[in-house]
């Protein structure tokens, strides 16, 4: 791989989005950085790194850019794709533990926000010539409600605003950023469909967009993008 090879770091690595995410990066010519919790940071290669993080700790998040450009250098596309979720009950919302709020709160949104701040002083250092997108992964929660899950759509909910207000503001510099959010074709959340090689494939299409889109990209598997 060229030693000048595009950079896309992807927070919040699981097995499936986050994963899928990275390979479909990797399979563009990109060096991928993946961090989560799980992963084992002697498990790095020359074109893969791996780092230890926990975002509920939002400091740990500048942390993990300052790994990555020291290793690979400046990550011309950011995902942000941790998540969490502390069930309440559907009838008493506001009996959610002020500790589990705060937490969840931290990776759904706080982190993510660090994240983006991040990826905004990176690619100030970059050529026109580089992608310089921001990707969140969402989903339905910015716009309706689901009963036992108060604080994760809190937290969507806040960050597709920060999304949102990004998107504008930084148009006219060239950083792209997006919400996403999978959707089944009639609109109504994927829940257990979700899919990531469906992320992969939007998000890398996303990266090589020389203008920002929609903000809100709700999508569906084997569709692309589709507005609800």
């Amino acid at each position: 791989m060229p030693a000048n090879s595009p950079i896309a770091l992807v927070l919040g690595a699981g097995s499936n989005i986050g994963g899928h995410v990275g390979k479909a990066f990797a399979a563009k010519g990109y060096k991928i950085a993946l961090a989560a919790r799980s992963l084992k940071e002697e498990e790095s290669t020359a074109e893969r790194l791996h780092i230890q993080s926990d975002f509920s700790d939002p400091a740990s998040v500048a942390k993990v850019f300052a790994k990555v450009k020291s290793h690979f250098g400046l990550p011309s596309v950011v995902v942000y794709n941790a998540a969490a979720a502390t069930a309440n009950p559907p009838e008493n919302p506001l009996g959610l533990a002020l500790e589990d709020f705060t937490r969840d709160l931290n990776i759904n949104t706080t982190s993510a926000f660090t994240a983006a701040q991040q990826a905004v002083l990176a690619f100030s250092e970059l050529p026109e010539s580089a992608s310089r997108t921001f990707i969140y992964t969402g989903n339905i929660l910015n716009t309706t409600i689901i009963a036992p899950l108060l604080d994760l759509g809190v937290g969507k909910s806040a960050t597709a605003h920060i999304i949102q207000s990004a998107a504008a503001a930084y148009k006219d510099r060239g950083f792209k950023f997006y919400y996403a959010d999978q959707r089944n074709a009639d609109g109504s959340p994927a829940y257990s469909g979700i899919d990531g090689p469906a992320h992969g494939k939007l998000y890398t299409e996303l990266a090589e967009g020389i203008e920002q889109g929609p903000w809100q990209q709700t999508f569906v598997k084997g569709e692309g993008f589709k507005q609800f």
